[in-house]
């Protein structure tokens, strides 16, 4: 039976959240400053950033 998903949680996890497509690490940024190419990774300064996934992959 799956859980249930509360909309704060949702919000709080997944909104605004982007994963570097290098090195992994997670940024909470604004969706045009990276579709802009102003917002890039702490770690390793790239500008390849994806939304991060809401579903887990089996």
């Amino acid at each position: 039976m799956p859980k249930q998903k509360f909309p704060e949680a949702e919000e709080r996890l997944f909104h605004r959240v982007f994963v570097c497509m290098k090195c992994g690490a997670k940024i909470r940024s604004d969706l045009l400053k990276v579709r802009g190419g102003k917002a890039k990774c702490r770690r390793c300064k790239t500008k390849q950033l994806r939304q991060k996934h809401k579903d887990q992959k089996a």
